[in-house]
């Protein structure tokens, strides 16, 4: 995909509001030495748009997995995924892998100060959409760390494997595996932490996301997210926005330019609420508006 570039002297971000809360518990798994993959035949969808992960499906040996949740998640994967040919889940993973420079620079702080927040408090985290990687060397600095990485493309393996091990993570430290985001095969309570960058606005049913991340956390576990969404009402880029969500829609795999994900955060009720914070990244053009923060479990 061509990007338009909006010049800017420096990106806007907003302060992380750092409220006390609960200390999350960090337990270890201790079968998590294990790193065992279940393919199921399916491929993924492309996506015109950075975000680019829309559904999530799977199963994983030697870890907390429900087989109620699992058999779900493949009837979901079943009604809710299109299949694509293997060149076409290639050419987006490579996309990603080589397009996505610029804009990780730019929000690399933003992704640091949210990051911290699992150092001495998350060993077992799960991250939807984890695509080639680009977050692995934000997990470097958290002692002990355990990550299932979940995403629809069995193309993005080999470039997450790469990121993983170039950020210095261990191979029996990352599962990589294929599930839904609206249907996580995970049992409830199971880990410490949920990372999604650039995913909720692509989901099929947000509402539903959030309440399988709400499921699997622990309790005083954390949600960190990123997310790219509506502009402000009466600007010229909502406008943008409203002309194009038809056909983006249509070209990037469902991703929707005009969703309030950071509202929707706030009505998912998480137990010790959330921190839902605006920053402007200049170098996506047209989804340049975004949220981040934390949700507490």
């Amino acid at each position: 995909m061509a990007i338009l570039h909006f010049s800017s002297s420096s990106p806007i971000f907003s302060t992380i509001i750092h409220s006390p809360r609960r200390k999350i518990r960090a337990l270890r798994d201790s079968d998590k030495t294990h790193k065992n993959l279940i393919t199921t035949d399916f491929v993924s969808s492309f996506s015109l748009c950075p975000c680019g992960r829309r559904h999530f499906l799977g199963a994983m040996p030697l870890l907390p997995i429900s087989p109620s949740h699992a058999s779900t998640s493949t009837e979901d994967l079943r009604r809710l995924l299109s299949p694509k040919p293997d060149w076409y889940e290639e050419l987006f993973a490579w996309l990603m892998n080589t397009g996505m420079e610029s804009y990780e620079k730019e929000i690399s702080d933003y992704k640091t100060k949210l990051f911290d927040n699992l150092v001495g408090k998350a060993e077992k985290g799960l991250e939807i959409g984890i695509g080639t990687g680009p977050n692995f060397k934000y997990y470097t600095a958290i002692p002990n760390v355990y990550v299932i990485g979940v995403d629809p493309n069995a193309k993005m393996e080999s470039y997450a494997r790469k990121s993983a091990a170039e950020a210095g993570l261990k191979s029996e430290d990352f599962t990589f595996i294929h599930a839904l985001g609206e249907s996580i095969p995970l049992e409830d309570a199971s880990v410490d932490a949920v990372v999604g960058t650039l995913v909720l606005c692509s989901v099929t049913d947000v509402t539903r996301t959030l309440n399988e991340i709400k499921r699997i956390l622990r309790p005083g576990g954390i949600y960190l997210f990123i997310e790219h969404v509506a502009a402000e009402d009466g600007t010229f880029l909502r406008l943008v926005q409203n002309v194009l969500d038809p056909l983006q829609q249509v070209v990037a795999d469902g991703c929707h330019l005009t969703r309030h994900t950071g509202e929707s955060i706030l009505e998912a009720r998480f137990n010790g609420g959330a921190d839902v914070n605006k920053a402007s990244i200049s170098s996506v053009a047209y989804i340049s508006s975004h949220v981040y923060g934390i949700a507490y479990s």
